[in-house]
């Protein structure tokens, strides 16, 4: 096979397993030491993060590596997870006998000290790139602009973006980009207000920032102002609201942008489905699914979780399951929904049996797993499955327990009397948990257990005199039993300590649109 043969395959390969492959071939016929077909293999393999070091191996075991191989590594370890590797290839280039670095080169390199905030490292390579002559490159200063911003140098990088004689937007996006990554918005707002030209990613990045730092009505008068929305500028601004809990506000704008001639990508739809499994929005929730179906968007990895968990959450587990049959590539997130979404419904075995499916296709477990079919256990009362899972957990997957295990573990041993067994487990817990011991107290109040409810009382008023939780339940035990005395004295002990139990919140959609209500109050907001 030729050279220009061998190129086109690597270029067509996108597993590193094919990559493998082809380096062995490229071995074995000597076409390795043909720097263009193997300045390919490097940046093929460049383009999986994980292989970094994979493709640094080719590169050091080159006879003569020219610029555009130690680029390629320059370039990957730059935007991977180990940046200050592209500084110390950079210098071992600068000692080759074979290859020149290139203003490529140093823009690489400086973006990955940008990436480790390394300004020793950035200011050695900024003299040496004015002593060979081009230090004047856009690229070079663009990068330069945000490494020093990024380091906190703003007076070196203002200096700079005030001395460039073909200044750019790009060049007051590497300034501004730096404020809003360290978080320094009002300086951020002054530059931007100060920018003539702006491009959409200016915009984009205030928006960005200011949802960040939660700040979401400044964050929606830039979107406001914004005179050429793209996606991103959408689904930041969704996202933000989505994280403040403002699903209403998250409906509202999807429809905006539909009605705005601007086409969703996944990110869109996940966060939108996610606010309707959180409002309980059945029919937007299945409007957005007939988006999908009718412009032709894959349902897969995200997507098919998101459908999957707004179906459950809305009460149509049949629809959850048909989503979840429906996914293409399920990951382990898709797999955890549909058992959670059963756990919901009370469909124990079934979730159990989608986990012995999920074990045979080879998906590996996580804590997520366990806690969905511990509660589809609890949930279903299936005591015995419930202790298979969880020494199954502990054994077979090493997983550590987390309160959440033990909370679901405790409330089925309450429920089923297994008081004793329940406070031995609970002893077994590494730490202190009050909501395990409120689930054991309600237990012990429902089985008449006087004697360990005052225990387990005890210990949640040691942990948090403040919390309601361990009077009301122990209150209750006294009243059911009809001991009125020992009730007004828990009653008057937590009205001392000024404990207070929140009011229930509920929401409900009417007519497409979602109203949320609190116990005691009226209409909050729709």
């Amino acid at each position: 096979m030729t050279a220009n043969a061998m190129v086109s395959l690597t270029e067509m390969t996108s597993s590193i397993t094919e990559l493998h492959q082809i380096h062995a071939h490229m071995l074995k016929t000597s076409l390795i030491h043909h720097n263009f077909a193997a300045s390919r293999l490097i940046a093929a393999i460049v383009a999986h993060h994980q292989s970094l070091p994979y493709a640094h191996s080719i590169l050091t075991r080159a006879p003569t590596p020219n610029s555009y191989m130690y680029n390629s590594v320059i370039r990957g370890y730059a935007n991977g997870p180990t940046p200050q590797t592209s500084f110390a290839i950079l210098c071992q280039m600068l000692l080759s006998s074979s290859a020149v670095p290139d203003k490529y080169s140093y823009t690489f390199a400086l973006k990955g000290c940008a990436s480790f905030e390394g300004l020793e490292e950035g200011q050695q390579l900024h003299g040496h790139v004015l002593k060979i002559g081009i230090g004047c490159d856009v690229y070079i200063q663009n990068t330069l602009i945000h490494l020093y911003a990024r380091c906190g140098w703003f007076e070196a990088a203002r200096h700079l973006l005030d001395e460039m004689p073909h200044r750019d937007v790009i060049s007051w996006n590497a300034m501004l980009s730096a404020y809003v990554e360290l978080g320094m918005m009002d300086e951020a707002r002054s530059l931007f207000d100060e920018m003539g030209d702006r491009d959409s990613e200016s915009w984009n990045f205030m928006i960005s920032g200011y949802v960040r730092d939660g700040l979401i009505e400044e964050a929606r008068a830039i979107f406001d102002d914004m005179p050429m929305k793209n996606v991103v500028s959408w689904n930041s601004m969704i996202t933000g609201y989505a994280h403040a809990n403002l699903f209403n506000e998250v409906l509202f704008l999807f429809e905006d942008m539909q009605n705005a001639g601007m086409k969703a990508d996944d990110f869109t739809v996940v966060n939108v489905l996610s606010a309707c499994a959180r409002t309980g929005a059945l029919s937007q929730g299945e409007w957005v699914h007939a988006h999908i179906k009718k412009n032709g968007m894959k349902v897969a990895g995200f997507v098919g979780t998101a459908l999957v968990d707004m179906y459950s959450k809305c009460g149509k587990i049949e629809k959850a399951l048909e989503a979840f049959e429906g996914t293409a590539k399920k990951d382990i997130s898709t797999w955890n929904s549909i058992i959670s979404g059963l756990s919901l419904h009370g469909l124990g075995e079934h979730a159990l049996h989608i986990f012995s499916r999920m074990l045979a296709d080879g998906v590996q477990p996580n804590e997520v797993t366990f806690i969905s079919l511990l509660s589809a256990c609890s949930r279903s009362g299936l005591l015995d499955k419930a202790r298979e899972i969880f020494d199954c957990m502990v054994r077979d997957h090493r997983i550590k327990p987390s309160v959440e295990h033990y909370g679901c573990m405790i409330d089925l041993l309450g429920r089923f009397g297994k008081l004793k067994e329940a406070e031995e487990l609970t002893r077994t817990m590494p730490y202190e948990a009050p909501v395990v011991y409120e689930s054991l107290l309600a237990a012990c109040r429902n089985h008449g257990d006087t004697k360990l409810a005052e225990i387990i009382a005890s210990k949640l008023l040691y942990m948090n005199p403040k919390s309601s939780a361990g009077y009301v339940q122990l209150s209750n035990v006294y009243a059911s039993l009809g001991r009125w005395e020992d009730v007004s004295h828990i009653r008057s002990k937590m009205r001392a300590q000024r404990a207070e139990k929140e009011p229930g919140c509920s929401v409900i959609e009417i007519e497409g649109h979602v109203h949320e209500f609190l116990a005691g109050e009226g209409m909050l907001s729709q």
